[in-house]
């Protein structure tokens, strides 16, 4: 679909956001995917906010033995390998802890399908607090972060796959003190780790709140990216000039009219650059029969992408979409406020 980007023009596109700690000149940046390291200007045509399986058991109750394998591969290969045919190289699997992620599971499937997957560390409290585990309510988000970073750096449940980023979650109005201990968290996680922070948000007031602690934290808002970002194309225009980036990931074929005109807004006020695009498909459910429905990755390809050309974006702007923006976002380095 969409040829990847050397080295030298990432290089060249990632000058507008610098990044220190773990990317230097003696290498290009990168980013760890479940089968390891990788330079994102590899990842190539990328969905930035997709899921395999998600269990909505609750922490309390969830458990690996809730899921076969075997089970899910030979249901969710089969779209994997439908996307790759389309030209799509790298699945951003954002299913957090405790709420089904499995990055043995995600290895495998990487593996079967020749996709780049990255998963991800940190815990997600939106849904009123029900995947959060026991010590989220009772640790400083000093101690969560030291949870999060033993993940970057040991690996994630005794493996040695590490997560690509970040992914929180908090409820869709004023941020609670829990909640802005999970974004602290965040932040801290992210000024060690160089992880980019994705949070399940929605509205723009906790996106607002959430930018603001993380600058106050030391955070650069390039490192956030406003997860499933709603509201008003002014509130996006808005958002948009923090630097922060505008997720627009829930996209399907009953929708793709709106994501044409949000996404031309957002060219139109000169931030096409920061616009992440993808559908939260997918889904596998466990204990439900064969999974449940489970809905495949195609609409970008088949629907957003036609419908954007129709309406007079270019080549190189789908380009900016899928390739260099993934590039940018999920490059692994400190970006300080």
């Amino acid at each position: 679909m969409i040829n990847d980007i050397s080295r030298r023009q990432f290089l060249a596109i990632l000058g507008a956001t610098p990044l220190i700690g773990h990317v230097n000149a003696a290498e290009p940046p990168y980013t760890y995917s479940v089968k390891g390291k990788i330079a994102v200007s590899e990842l190539g045509t990328a969905l930035i906010h997709e899921h395999v399986l998600v269990d909505f058991i609750g922490a309390d109750k969830i458990s690996f033995d809730r899921w076969k394998h075997e089970d899910v591969i030979r249901k969710v290969l089969p779209y994997l390998l439908e996307i790759k045919t389309r030209g799509i190289k790298t699945l951003v699997e954002c299913t957090p802890a405790f709420i089904g992620r499995d990055v043995v599971l995600l290895k495998k499937l990487s593996e079967q399908s020749g996709l780049n997957i990255l998963t991800n560390t940190g815990y997600y409290g939106a849904s009123d607090n029900k995947y959060l585990p026991k010590w989220a309510f009772t640790e400083t988000a000093e101690q969560l972060s030291v949870r999060w970073i033993k993940e970057f750096e040991n690996g994630i449940e005794g493996t040695n796959i590490r997560p690509g980023f970040i992914k929180t979650g908090v409820n869709n109005g004023k941020l609670s003190e829990l909640h802005q201990k999970l974004i602290k968290a965040a932040a801290l996680t992210h000024l060690k780790t160089g992880l980019t922070i994705c949070s399940h948000t929605g509205p723009a007031l906790p996106a607002r709140e959430e930018i603001e602690i993380l600058k106050k934290s030391g955070v650069h808002p390039s490192a956030f990216v406003w997860v499933h970002a709603s509201g008003s194309a002014e509130e996006m225009e808005d958002l948009a000039k923090s630097g922060c980036w505008i997720s627009l990931d829930g996209v399907n074929t009953d929708n793709i009219a709106k994501h044409v005109d949000l996404i031309a807004s957002l060219k139109n006020k000169n931030h096409l650059k920061q616009v992440l695009i993808s559908q939260d498909a997918g889904w596998y459910r466990p204990g439900e029969p064969d999974g449940g429905e489970f809905r495949g990755f195609t609409a970008i390809s088949d629907k957003l992408i036609p419908a954007l050309k129709n309406n007079g974006f270019t080549d190189a702007d789908i380009h900016t979409l899928m390739v260099d923006n993934p590039a940018r976002a999920f490059a692994i380095g400190i970006r300080k406020a």
